[in-house]
């Protein structure tokens, strides 16, 4: 198995969650918030599976998400699946852009699983910066869709999710496990500082249910030696116990 974060890039955030590109180097001091976005590539033996999305940049008519998949030697069309922890704009914009009115999918031959309940949430959020209304608005019309209903479950023999919620309402987390256990939180532990203080941030629909899921997985990462996937953290992508 291999796991390779792509990086979309590192990006200082406002409050009305406008994400501006840092250049190499960049320092700002105006109360932003800094994190990287980094959705994950998983290569199994049977599957090619993308966590998230990311924000969907695209540079000169091309997504930025294809030119750093073909650096992995990865084409766009071989992702069999796209699980997707939630639909914050930076986390799903990646599913697609607009040419004038038309929507054009990214991912059209990939099965992109996303939880209904999450979905139904995220429609009523219209006045909430954190989502992207045009977008999630052009997703019933895309056929490759999978509705998930479940709490928990398997997705595959080796991918599992659950319905956690805490960054949201339907927040979901996944692992894969084979011979090691990788596991990925998105939002839930977006960072390696989340770990280092028990703060119930704000910023989460339940912050305080999310900072006690926080506590139980690092005690099984530590027990079993898990993989640990990290979407924003600008140094390590990547926690292996």
């Amino acid at each position: 198995m291999k796991v390779i974060p792509l990086k979309e890039g590192r990006f200082a955030v406002n409050k009305q969650k406008e994400f501006t590109r840092l250049q190499q180097g960049e320092r700002i001091d105006d109360g932003r918030l800094k994190m990287a976005i980094q959705p994950f590539l998983i290569q199994t033996d049977n599957d090619i599976i993308l966590f998230d999305l990311g924000l969907g940049i695209v540079q000169d008519g091309k997504p930025l998400m294809y030119e750093l998949l073909e650096d992995e030697g990865v084409f766009p069309h071989q992702i069999t699946k796209i699980v997707l922890s939630h639909l914050h704009k930076d986390h799903l914009d990646g599913i697609g852009h607009f040419s004038g009115n038309e929507f054009i999918p990214h991912f059209p031959e990939a099965t992109i699983y996303i939880q209904k309940r999450e979905f139904d949430f995220a429609l009523t959020q219209k006045e909430t910066y954190s989502y992207n209304s045009k977008v999630l608005e052009s997703i019933p019309f895309l056929t490759n869709i999978l509705w998930m209903e479940e709490d928990k479950g398997q997705i595959t023999e080796e991918l599992f999710f659950e319905v956690t919620g805490g960054h949201t309402p339907f927040h979901q987390v996944f692992w894969i496990k084979g011979t090691q256990t990788v596991f990925y939180a998105a939002d839930n532990l977006p960072q390696k500082g989340y770990l280092d203080y028990a703060i119930a941030y704000k910023t989460d629909y339940d912050g305080k249910h999310a900072m006690e899921l926080r506590k139980e997985w690092q005690t099984l990462a530590e027990k079993e030696h898990w993989m640990v996937l990290l979407y924003h953290d600008m140094k390590t992508p990547i926690l292996y116990y």
